[in-house]
């Protein structure tokens, strides 16, 4: 069984991964703080309340967007866990040629949504993900990872309006009844979510104009499943993705039985 976290800012997803298939996975908060010790208990309780037990676990794979979480979970490891380990990078190999001005300014988060995409689905593509921000992914025909687009996550944007607004109050992420709100609450949704939609078609458009008409859309990330019925440029919604992405990448640079 392969052990895979990904580090957000926002959350912590794990998944176990049992001959391939993903048997079962948590999603946990990233804004408190934990220490080795206290990390390594959480993982035991929830592989428990599956029937895993924590020796059946032969790898693990880390993802994270968040240095100080990632310092934890090597320390970890080095001192509870004996198995293979490995981190996402663009310095190991992926599978992909990135192509950004940088590349070790790709998350890895973007790195794990687009080897898992291009797997499924081919090139050219773009992996939509609703998270802390959204992001747009592009991998082209020849497996490289082209580049992207970075755009505030609706999450994000009510904490802001929040803040920023003192009367305005935090509002759950779902549409509301109607386009024209009735009141301040409604009012917030059908702007933030509305609006939100409006974003990622339009940038939708303007990808498939610059790739061609061809290109793939899938989307993931927490809200995925609830704006796309409001996206009718998606083709498929991926949620397990960046779980997947860690699973492949460990596979390809770990060597197995």
């Amino acid at each position: 069984m392969i052990l895979v976290l990904d580090v957000g800012n926002t959350n912590i997803t794990i998944g176990i991964f049992d001959r391939g298939q993903l048997r079962c996975h948590w999603r946990l908060t990233s804004k408190i703080a934990r220490t080795e010790d206290e990390t390594w208990l959480l993982i035991k309780v929830l592989c428990d309340s599956e029937r895993i037990g924590i020796s059946e676990i032969e790898g693990l794979a880390l993802g994270s967007v968040v240095p100080a979480v990632s310092t934890v979970i090597r320390r970890m490891v080095e001192k509870r866990m004996q198995v293979n380990f490995i981190e996402i990078s663009s310095k190991i190999d992926t599978g992909l040629v990135i192509q950004y001005e940088n590349p070790a300014a790709v998350g890895a988060d973007r790195i794990c949504n687009a080897v898992a995409g291009f797997r499924k689905y081919g090139g050219p593509l773009v992996i939509v993900d609703f998270g802390t921000a959204t992001t747009f992914d592009v991998v082209s025909e020849e497996a490289e990872y082209v580049g992207g687009i970075i755009a505030p996550g609706l999450e994000s944007a009510v904490e802001s309006l929040h803040r920023a607004a003192a009367k305005l109050p935090a509002v759950d992420l779902k549409f509301p009844p109607s386009l024209i709100g009735k009141n301040t609450e409604a009012s917030i949704q059908a702007g933030l979510m509305y609006g939100g939609a409006e974003m990622v078609e339009g940038l939708i458009r303007r990808l498939k104009a610059e790739l061609g008409e061809h290109t793939k859309v899938i989307a993931t990330g927490g809200l995925a499943s609830t704006l796309v019925h409001e996206l009718p440029s998606v083709d498929k919604v991926e949620p397990d993705l960046t779980l997947e992405g860690l699973y492949d990448i460990y596979l390809r640079n770990i060597p197995q039985k």
